[in-house]
């Protein structure tokens, strides 16, 4: 029988290199070649029965693996109408659109429901063109996305290369320094700056208080269309429902994602002011997509929304948040001399930054060997990401903070 299930696991790693890609089969390889074959709550379970505490998944799963509201809302779905036929209305997506603009911020009174992060980018792009705003500035290590548009305003040249050209017009400015976007739109065309509340993938930087304000500040006094790109941070990820929350910013574009889809049906959304909104609401075929909006994607959205209301989600992310953040500072302390710079975080975003990427792919083994998965950064390979689940249990709690101070403890080792 363990004969078998070895040949079993074989043979998907040999289809998978055969037809999704060698590359991808070998850097699965490198990270033990497990097989993923079932997940709940916080734990993943692999085809050879291991079980790990699932602090991976780039943020997807706050509310955890297959949560019994969303798999219920959505097989409901499944069974009844998954997908529009696009010529009447439905009855699920109003009712997750008035469930999103009813936790949105100020403001926010239009929803475009789409179903990548990626997707919503673009969307929130061509709404910034169609009210006239044609020059884009991002910030230095921010991160939005790989179709060409929203790749234009990830800024980081080794992705970006092999692309160009990209779209025209594009300017960075080092994030957290408002002054720097105030210059970048002197003497400049009617433009739209793109933010994160915080850099996920540049390896959760955190700006100083008072940045996001000045931002909005002043986009207001100089004409600037403001998109705050909160597809990670938002919905109680960083310990509050946005990012972007009490810190008196008024966005004319507010991106949705990851945690919108409970962990179970890949959706995403634009938030948007009647005014920026006005040139889609006035024809609205000039920015459609065959599933977006589709009743079984806005019934995930509906479910999750709903739980994360009712159980107060955003408060267990900020108060486990704050547990982990202070054990895994104090658990570095088991590492060698220089090798960790700092540990970083808000709410169930956390980050461990080394001094060299080394060290952080050292990390990555040694939780995986101690049964904890987590996601380095994109935009900073210096950096291990932990994005836990807010319904993680207290055994599950613990054996994080263990796989962390014996990864620690083991560095400099493999």
């Amino acid at each position: 029988m363990q004969n078998d299930t070895l040949d079993h696991q074989e043979k998907i790693r040999t289809i998978y290199a055969k037809n999704l890609g060698s590359r991808l089969a070998a850097m699965s390889r490198m990270l033990g070649g497990h097989i993923e074959r079932d997940s709940h709550g916080a734990v993943l379970t692999t085809e050879d029965g291991r079980e790990f505490v699932n602090c991976a998944g780039y943020g997807v799963f706050l509310l955890g693996a297959t949560h019994p509201d969303v798999v219920a809302a959505v097989v409901e779905q499944v069974q009844r109408h998954p997908v529009s036929a696009r010529l009447f209305i439905d009855t699920v997506s109003p009712r997750a659109a008035e469930a999103l603009v009813g936790i949105a911020p100020e403001g926010m009174e239009k929803v475009y429901f789409a179903g990548s992060g990626a997707e919503a980018v673009e969307t929130a792009l061509k709404l910034a063109r169609v009210n006239g705003y044609r020059r884009i500035i991002t910030t230095v290590s921010g991160y939005h996305g790989r179709t060409l548009g929203a790749l234009s305003v990830s800024a980081r040249p080794v992705y970006q290369e092999p692309f160009r050209p990209l779209m025209p017009d594009v300017a960075e400015v080092p994030f957290g320094d408002a002054g720097a976007l105030d210059r970048a739109l002197d003497g400049a065309p009617p433009s739209c700056f793109i933010v994160e509340p915080v850099q996920g993938e540049g390896g959760v930087i955190i700006p100083e208080p008072g940045y996001l304000a000045e931002v909005s500040r002043i986009c207001a006094e100089r004409d600037c269309f403001l998109i705050v790109d909160e597809i990670l941070t938002g919905m109680g990820r960083v310990g509050r429902m946005w990012g972007i929350s009490g810190q008196d910013v008024r966005p004319d574009v507010m991106l949705v994602g990851k945690t919108l889809s409970g962990g179970v049906i890949p959706v995403s959304a634009v938030l948007a002011t009647n005014k920026a909104y006005a040139p889609f609401e006035k024809d609205p075929l000039l920015h459609q997509s065959t599933f977006s909006g589709s009743p079984v994607a806005t019934a995930a959205a509906l479910a999750a929304i709903e739980v994360i209301r009712r159980d107060d989600i955003a408060g267990r992310a900020d108060r486990i948040g704050r547990r982990l953040l202070a054990g895994f500072r104090e658990a570095a302390g088991a590492a060698p001399e220089g090798v960790v710079k700092e540990i970083r975080g808000a709410g169930l975003l956390i980050g461990i930054e080394f001094t060299d990427g080394g060290y952080a792919g050292e990390m990555m083994l040694a939780l995986i060997e101690h049964g904890v998965l987590a996601n380095h950064s994109n935009n900073n390979p210096t950096v291990i990401r932990l994005t836990p689940p807010a319904v993680i249990e207290e055994s599950e709690i613990k054996k994080v903070e263990e796989a962390v101070r014996r990864g620690f403890e083991s560095l400099g080792v493999y």
